[in-house]
């Protein structure tokens, strides 16, 4: 009896030793929960790793549409205007005025039975007078009718230009002397046979005889050379 008492309790220390000294709690719950973290932790230092996708490509730049210039429309007429600098063509001789506002008086009547032979270029006194073109100033002429006066032949020697009614002439003007086209020879004024209500330039195109003689020659019509629909 005593040693049945005694195996008892030997088999319950061992129990007892066993639950003490044994492998612990996590042996005993197994090995997946490790087995799942360490996954996890792959999983995601992969993604970080990974290199990163392609950057998208970016669309072309539009090809810009080659135009072709549109010419300028043909006139009335049907001719396109004349370049301003074709062969033959003058300058406008008053400042700011364009071709647009001349008018033609080339035939208009003038006193003792006078045809004209000229245009009249209307401005406000002091208008800067130009040069029509290139040439020289053959004579400065203080005349009863057309008032200070300038007679300027071209290079040629072929066509005089007439400017009348002056204010006064540009500084430094002289006979002989060369001028260049655009240059200010004079300023409108009314002196002359004009009247001061209406200031304006008298201009007029000589085509010169074989003696060169400033104040004779044959008068054509400025106008349509202004405006640019003939050449001299």
């Amino acid at each position: 009896m005593k040693i049945l008492r005694l195996l008892a309790v030997g088999l319950v220390i061992g129990v007892v030793g066993y639950w003490l000294l044994g492998p612990g709690p996590s042996a005993r719950l197994g090995a997946a929960e490790p087995a799942k973290i360490g996954s996890a932790t792959s999983s995601t230092r992969a993604a970080l790793d990974a290199p990163p996708p392609p950057a998208a490509t970016p669309a072309p730049a539009p090809v810009p549409i080659q135009t072709t210039p549109t010419p300028p429309a043909p006139d009335a007429g049907g001719a396109a205007p004349a370049p301003a600098n074709a062969a033959g063509a003058l300058l406008l001789p008053v400042q700011g005025i364009g071709a647009e506002q001349l008018q033609d008086t080339f035939t208009d009547a003038r006193s003792e039975g006078r045809v004209h032979d000229a245009i009249d270029i209307l401005a406000p006194n002091g208008t800067p007078v130009l040069a029509v073109a290139d040439g020289t100033v053959e004579k400065l002429f203080d005349s009863v009718r057309g008032g200070l006066t300038v007679y300027q032949f071209e290079p040629s020697g072929r066509y005089c230009y007439y400017y009348a009614h002056l204010d006064r002439y540009a500084d430094g003007l002289a006979e002989k002397k060369t001028i260049k086209r655009g240059e200010v020879i004079g300023y409108v004024g009314s002196t002359g046979n004009a009247s001061p209500d209406a200031p304006h330039l008298h201009f007029e195109i000589h085509v010169l005889g074989p003696e060169k003689q400033w104040w004779k020659g044959e008068s054509i019509n400025p106008y349509p050379v202004l405006k640019g629909q003939q050449a001299l």
